[in-house]
């Protein structure tokens, strides 16, 4: 409901045809939530979760199937990137991850350069994030954004587009953005060595 009222990016008509659409074959999915959104992948998918938090990852592997889980690993994603998944994936998916991390955007650069070493080359890293306050949300995003910054659940209060694109710019060469509503989708590919 949030997605519709708050952040106005419709769910099913905008974020889960960006995820599907650039999902690989061998896939990660980092900051898993509840799983929603691999249970939109094809069956042929092998899918590897990746969250800091085990009662995350038990959700989404319950919800998507256990057996469709190819690995579950629990990471900091603001630590290297484990060594033997180093190149190793098709696709990354970061969906509403970012926005929830701590810090301004220039502190989760790091998060981005540890993504990227798990991307084969011509891998994609993709995914969601809600921006900031001057992004222009209307009253119940306004609320929203107030109680989740407050309480530590959002970490976006000064996130723009222009950010997003420069960090993840300063990690990968062919990068996309597009806005729908206060919700920016991006793609990044031709990982920076």
């Amino acid at each position: 409901m949030s997605n519709h009222f708050a952040w106005k990016c419709p769910t099913h008509d905008v974020l889960v045809p960006h995820f599907t659409e650039y999902a690989g074959n061998e896939h990660l999915d980092i900051g898993v939530g509840t799983g929603f959104y691999l249970t939109h992948l094809p069956e042929t998918t092998h899918i590897s979760l990746m969250d800091i938090n085990t009662n995350s990852l038990a959700v989404a592997s319950n919800r998507i199937g256990s057996t469709r889980v190819k690995e579950c690993i629990q990471h900091d994603v603001f630590e290297p990137f484990p060594a033997q998944y180093h190149g190793y994936f098709d696709s990354i998916s970061m969906f509403y991850l970012l926005h929830c991390l701590p810090g301004a955007l220039k502190d989760k650069v790091q998060v981005i350069a540890n993504t990227a070493m798990g991307l084969k080359t011509g891998g994609t890293l993709y995914g969601a994030t809600i921006l900031g306050n001057d992004a222009g949300h209307n009253r119940l995003g306004k609320k929203l954004m107030k109680v989740y910054n407050s309480k530590g659940i959002f970490s976006n209060k000064d996130d723009t587009e222009d950010g997003l694109h420069a960090m993840l710019s300063s990690q990968f060469r062919d990068v996309a953005i597009t806005r729908v509503g206060m919700v920016v989708l991006f793609t990044a590919t031709g990982r920076r060595e």
